[in-house]
C-alpha cells in the first residue's frame, strides 16, 4: 500500500472516531483518549505527585490558592451553563494545592487537579495575578488541551510508523524519518501547542473576569514573567509558547472583551 493511501486512511479513521467539541470555541478537536480513561489516570498521577512533594496547608498563601481556584471553578460552571453545556463539569474533581517549590510554575491536570508552586507567587504579586495564572491553567483542562496533545502525538507516531512500513528503501526511509521528525514538530506540534496557549489565555482571561478579577492583570503578569526570564527564550517558531511580546499584546487586546463577557453575568467591578 502506498504511503499516501496509508496516511489518508489514518486521517479518515482519526476524524471519524476522535472528534469532540471544544465548548469554549465550538471547534471540533481530536479526542483519541476519552476523558473516562484520561481522568482516572490524571487523578492517580496527581495523588502520587502530592505524596512526593511538600504540600503547604493552613497558610495564608494556601488559603489564597484554594479561594482563587474555587472562584475560577464557579466562573467556569456559570459560563458553561449559560452557553448550553450544563453538566460539562460533572466528572471534574476540583482540588487546589500549594506546593513548596521554587519553580516558577503552576498547572491543572485533566479533571481539575491544580498545583501552584510557591516560586510563582512573587511574580503573581497577589490574588489577582494568581487568578490570571490559575485561570490560564484551568482553561487548558476545560478545553481538553491535554487530551488533544495526546491525540496529536498518537497521530504523529502513527504516521511515522506508517511511513516506515510503506517505505522499503532504507535510504529513503532514513530521509523520511529525518525530515518527518523535524517537519512534524516545527510545522505541526509546536504551532498546535502555541495555539493552545493562546486559546487558554483567552479563556482564562474570561474566567478570571467572570470570577471578579481584573483581566487587565493578565498582560501585567506576563510583563513580569518576561522580566523574570530576562529575555531568555527560544524563537517563537521553535517554542511551545507564543513569544512574551505576542502574548502581552494579545492579552491587552482581549481584556476589554473579557470585561464585556463578565458583564453578561452581572460582574462590572473587579479587584
Amino acid at each position: 500500500m502506498k504511503l499516501k493511501n496509508i496516511l489518508l486512511i489514518l486521517g479518515t479513521v482519526g476524524l471519524i472516531v476522535s472528534c469532540a467539541t471544544n465548548p469554549f470555541t465550538g471547534k471540533k478537536t481530536m479526542a483519541l483518549v476519552p476523558n473516562s480513561q484520561l481522568f482516572p489516570t490524571a487523578f492517580a498521577q496527581y495523588d502520587q505527585f502530592l505524596s512526593e512533594n511538600k504540600v503547604l496547608k493552613g497558610t495564608s498563601d494556601a488559603a489564597m490558592v484554594t479561594r482563587v481556584g474555587q472562584k475560577i471553578a464557579v466562573a467556569a460552571e456559570r459560563w458553561l451553563n449559560a452557553n448550553g453545556n450544563v453538566g460539562y463539569l460533572n466528572d471534574y474533581k476540583w482540588e487546589y494545592n500549594l506546593v513548596d517549590d521554587n519553580t516558577v510554575n503552576a498547572w491543572c491536570m485533566p479533571g481539575g487537579k491544580i498545583v501552584v508552586y510557591t516560586g510563582i507567587l512573587p511574580i503573581a504579586k497577589g490574588e489577582t495575578g494568581l487568578a490570571a495564572i490559575m485561570g490560564h491553567e484551568v482553561a487548558h483542562a476545560l478545553a481538553n488541551h491535554g487530551q488533544q496533545r495526546m491525540s496529536a502525538a498518537y497521530v504523529q507516531q502513527g504516521v511515522a510508523i506508517a511511513g516506515n512500513v510503506a517505505i522499503k528503501d532504507e535510504q529513503s526511509r532514513n530521509a523520511f524519518n529525518q525530515y518527518y521528525g523535524i517537519g512534524s514538530q516545527v510545522g505541526l506540534m509546536l504551532p498546535f501547542s502555541r495555539s493552545h496557549e493562546t486559546e487558554a489565555d483567552q479563556i482564562g482571561l474570561y474566567l478570571m473576569a467572570i470570577a471578579g478579577y481584573n483581566p487587565e492583570e493578565g498582560a501585567e503578569l506576563w510583563k513580569r514573567m518576561s522580566a523574570q526570564s530576562s529575555g531568555q527564550a527560544p524563537p517563537e517558531l521553535l517554542s511551545t509558547h507564543p513569544s512574551n511580546d505576542s502574548r502581552i499584546a494579545n492579552l491587552t487586546a482581549l481584556a476589554p472583551r473579557a470585561k464585556e463577557e463578565a458583564a453578561k453575568f452581572g460582574v462590572t467591578s473587579f479587584r
